[in-house]
Formats: C-alpha cells, sequence, structure tokens
C-alpha cells in the first residue's frame, strides 16, 4: 500500500548560538507548537512521533512532546548525525505512506555546546573509525585538530586538484550564504561578508577558513505529514506534497576508493538524487529552490554536482555565472544554509523542511522564490546517512 503523504504543517525556533540558547525541551517545545499550529491540529491527533537529535540523553523525544499531553502515540527517538531531522522526517512519511497511520510528526533539536564538534565517548571504539583510517591514507590528519572540518579540507583538496577550482571560488559560497540570511529572521549570522573577510578569516584546516565552516547552533523545527484522507476528515488543506524522498548509506566500495570526496557523502548523494528523479520522474533543471548541507562551503560545491544542478566539474562556472542564487537557474539556501542560519544537528533536514515548505507555499517572503512548484531538499551525516527529499505544490 502506498499512499500520497502531505505536509500538514512545519514550524521551527529561531536559532542562536549556544551562549543564547534555550533547553533542548523548550526549543522543541516551541517547534512543536508552532507546527500544530501551522497544521491547524491538536496534538491528540498525532499518532506517531520521531524525535531527531544527537546531543541528548534517551528518550529526549518524550520529554519534549510529553509539554503536550501523554497520548500512549510512540515516541521514536532518532540519531543519524547531522541527518537526524531528516531521518525522523523519513520515518515519519514511510508511516504514513505505508497506511500504518494518518498522521505523524517529526521534531528534531539541538542543544549545542560552543566550540567544535568532538567525541563524546572515549572508553570506546568511535563509529567513524574505518573513516578515520581512510581519511589518513589520502590526508595528512592533524591530531590536535578537530575532525570534522579535516574530512571537509581534505574533499575541497582534492576537488581542486581535479577540477582547478580556486579557493576564492568556495569562498563565495559564504558570502551569498549571508546575502541569503539577511532576509531569514531565524538565521544566526545575517551580516554581511566580503570576499575578504571569508579568505582572510582564521584557518580552520587545510583551505578551509573559519567563515567556510557553518558555526554550533542552537535550535528546533518539525513538520506533521498526514494522508489525503486524515486532511479530508479533519479540514485541512495542505499545499505541499511529498513526491519523492530517499535515505541511503554508503557503498561497498566506499573504503576502497581512498576519496575523502566519497567519505563525506558525495557518492550517497549522488545515489539518492538519482532515485528521487526516478521516483518522481523529474529533472533536476525543472526545479528552481533548494536547501542543500552546506555544513562547510566546499560540501555545497560537491552537492551541486551530486544533486545534478550542474554538470561534474562545473560548480566553479556554475557559482561564477550567478546561477546558485537568485536571477541564476536554481536559489540555493535561500534561508542562509548551515552556514548562516546555523546548524543545530537534529534541527537542521525539519529547518530545511520549514523553508521549502514556505517556499513552495508563497509565504517565504523578502526569501521568495518566484514559481517555485518543486523543492528538494538535501541532508548528510557522516557516518554515513544521506536524505534526499522532493517536495511539491499540490494545486
Amino acid at each position: 500500500m502506498s499512499r500520497r503523504v502531505l505536509v500538514a504543517g512545519v514550524g521551527m525556533v529561531p536559532f542562536s548560538k549556544p551562549s543564547a540558547g534555550k533547553t533542548y525541551d523548550e526549543m522543541g517545545a516551541g517547534a512543536v507548537e508552532a507546527v500544530l499550529a501551522d497544521a491547524g491540529i491538536a496534538y491528540e491527533k498525532i499518532q506517531q512521533v520521531y524525535a531527531g537529535y544527537v546531543y541528548g540523553d534517551s528518550t529526549c523525544g518524550q520529554r519534549v512532546v510529553y509539554r503536550f499531553g501523554k497520548t500512549r502515540a510512540p515516541v521514536l527517538n532518532v540519531n543519524n548525525n547531522c541527518a537526524s531531522g531528516s531521518s525522523a522526517l523519513w520515518l515519519a512519511r514511510q508511516a504514513v505512506e505505508s497506511g500504518a497511520v494518518e498522521c505523524a510528526l517529526a521534531v528534531g533539536f539541538e542543544q549545542m555546546p560552543p566550540g567544535a564538534l568532538g567525541a563524546k565517548w572515549t572508553d570506546r571504539p568511535t563509529p567513524l573509525t574505518d573513516f578515520i583510517a581512510t581519511l589518513k591514507d589520502v590526508y595528512d590528519v592533524d591530531p590536535s585538530l578537530p575532525m570534522t572540518p579535516q574530512y571537509f579540507a581534505a574533499a575541497g583538496i582534492e576537488y581542486m586538484a581535479k577540477y582547478g577550482m580556486k579557493d576564492e571560488t568556495f569562498a563565495r559560497v559564504s558570502v551569498k550564504a549571508r546575502t541569503h540570511a539577511a532576509n531569514n529572521p531565524y538565521a544566526v549570522f545575517r551580516d554581511p561578508i566580503t570576499l575578504d573577510d571569508v579568505l582572510g578569516s582564521p584557518a580552520v584546516a587545510g583551505r578551509l577558513t573559519r567563515l567556510q565552516c557553518c558555526p554550533p547552533t542552537c535550535g528546533a523545527a518539525a513538520a506533521i505529514v498526514c494522508s489525503e484522507e486524515f486532511a479530508r476528515r479533519n479540514g485541512l488543506a495542505p499545499k505541499v506534497a511529498i513526491a519523492a524522498q530517499t535515505l541511503q548509506s554508503d557503498a561497498a566500495d566506499l573504503f576502497d576508493k581512498k576519496s575523502a570526496m566519497s567519505l563525506v557523502g558525495t557518492d550517497v548523494t549522488r545515489a539518492a538524487a538519482a532515485e528521487v528523479y526516478e521516483k518522481a520522474g523529474v529533472d533536476p533543471r525543472d526545479i528552481k529552490v533548494v536547501e542543500l548541507h552546506d555544513c562547510f562551503t566546499v560540501n555545497e560545491v560537491l552537492t551541486y554536482e551530486g544533486l545534478g544542478l550542474c554538470p561534474e566539474g562545473g560548480a566553479e562556472k556554475f557559482i561564477l555565472d550567478g546561477d546558485n542564487t537568485y536571477g541564476g537557474r536554481v536559489v540555493t539556501n535561500p534561508s542562509g544554509g548551515l552556514l548562516s542560519k546555523g546548524h543545530p544537528l537534529g534541527a537542521t533536514g525539519l529547518a530545511q523542511t520549514a523553508e521549502i515548505t514556505w517556499q513552495l507555499r508563497g509565504e517565504a517572503g523578502a526569501r521568495q522564490v518566484e514559481g517555485a512548484t518543486l523543492g528538494l531538499q538535501h541532508n548528510v551525516g557522516l557516518g554515513t546517512a544521506g536524505v534526499v527529499t522532493l517536495f511539491e505544490k499540490v494545486s
């Protein structure tokens, strides 16, 4: 059994720096309150809950939704690294599409500490042991530096060697992100920056500078998905549906390739996007708005090609021609993306979902992409989880 899945509502709270953030349960509850109001339904109508987060003890999801009542609805807590929020949405969508339930809630939240991400458990093997070993084969890993930016620094060096892209072209992605975020009241960093600002900011790893890395952020976002039957019975008129969605992990040859680009998810992105386009019968050239996973400028560049927004090796021309912004071929990260909006790990995928939903409903204000009837969301977590979701405007 397969049914059309509608986005009944979305909601989020403004993202913030860790020093100014609220607790995860306060933020999560704020997002749930917003999504219930947007959908126009009571919490008692929710039949399943999927809660995405990374930094928290077990059953944080229950802590968040119990504020709205204890209804015996199952609550599943989802940790899939940076793709936790969109993995929660994937599970909620599956539940509705299969007929298991009529209405499900996906909520993502993160109360992040300041500074670079690090391992929380040092008395057991890290899940990324094989990734680190492979990275050391292709990149001079510095044990004194945080690991995550070193993956992307290595991927950027590999891309530059392969296609000749310049440092300043990567930096242009950060400038574009700030330009877009200026119109987003939910974003952390909204002040404009210049190319010189980006290139002159402190080095983090390889050629990556601080302004080419997403900041640690606190925040929450949520989405409610439902069947058409549920919408009719409850007097709802959702304007957005999920046309296709996939969640993928790595292929068997990942470590054999000795490629930093593959380690950070380019292969997963490419395979997931191809599956979504095939399922929906859509050409990427038909898509006018995309929210993609720009944890680092390098990843945005790699993702342009992985999603088929430009030809392989064509990202530099794509950027220099302005095809990644308003007036170009496709607006990427109108929200400001992870680089400027912020990246609270568990919330990111659902914040992207909120932005795409607002865009397709024509409710994005100064960020509005004109004529958008299809919107793409892309979210990846190291280790690996890659989610690609195609949303469509409901006529």
